[in-house]
């Protein structure tokens, strides 16, 4: 599929980088792009009024310091929120127009973002470079019927626990028509996701694997040496210098 043809393994700035203290801003993406990233991890949120806006909470306090629900509160008010003159909370098409050769990969937070996401992603005509993420598969299923099977998406967590106990028994599993990667972390619980037998496994489907949210370097290098697909990370620079030294840094 079209969003995974750029050499690998990829390199995720989570975010857009959110070691810096901001986080999914035009800002943030920026710096991202400016070192060469040419994926970025990113959350969408609906407002009050069916915006699609790029933002990771639930709640507004811990970004933007007031009380209150994104799903509460209407684009007209939020976008009155600035940050150095900039917008706090950008729109999902202002993103996706403002950097046209850039993937993102972009996690739906919640069953009201899904139709302001997806109606954005058709009017700036970026199907072949968006991945589709969530943490519910009952969400993402719900996205793949609306998308069709063209436009990437990842595993949910019930998902997920299906691939695991796959690839213990070795048994071969259903994907779904569009699933090109699995996302995990390291661990879940007492899990170990990313283990040799669980790359293997989920290679021999045809899939992607692609770790959050890896900071240092020497566990950068450790996950490339398992054979994982692709890290996202907050910490930009330490994982551009790890793939730089590695000779796989592909900078945009």
């Amino acid at each position: 599929m079209a969003y995974l043809d750029l050499p690998g393994p990829l390199g995720f700035a989570h975010r857009g980088g959110a070691s810096a203290g901001d986080e999914n801003t035009t800002a943030a993406f920026a710096r991202a792009v400016e070192l060469g990233y040419r994926y970025i991890e990113t959350d969408t949120h609906a407002t009050a009024d069916g915006v699609a806006v790029v933002f990771h909470d639930d709640t507004l306090q811990r970004m933007l310091g007031r009380p209150g629900r994104m799903i509460d509160v209407t684009w007209a008010d939020l976008s009155t929120v600035r940050v150095g003159g900039a917008a706090a909370v950008p729109r999902l098409d202002e993103v996706l127009d403002a950097w046209p050769d850039v993937r993102f990969n972009i996690d739906c937070k919640t069953d009201a973002a899904v139709d302001p996401t997806l109606d954005v992603i058709r009017r700036t005509a970026a199907q072949d470079r968006v991945l589709l993420a969530a943490f519910s598969s009952r969400r993402l299923t719900r996205i793949r019927r609306l998308t069709g099977p063209h436009v990437a998406t990842s595993l949910g967590m019930r998902e997920v626990a299906t691939l695991y106990a796959g690839s213990l028994t070795g048994r071969p599993v259903t994907l779904p028509a569009g699933v090109v990667a699995v996302q995990v972390p390291p661990r879940y619980g007492r899990l170990t996701l990313a283990s040799p037998r669980f790359i293997r496994y989920a290679h021999r489907l045809g899939l992607h694997v692609h770790l959050w949210t890896i900071d240092d370097a020497d566990q950068i290098g450790h996950f490339l040496d398992l054979g994982v697909d692709g890290i996202m990370t907050d910490h930009i620079e330490v994982l551009r210098d790890v793939y730089d030294a590695r000779g796989i840094w592909n900078p945009a």
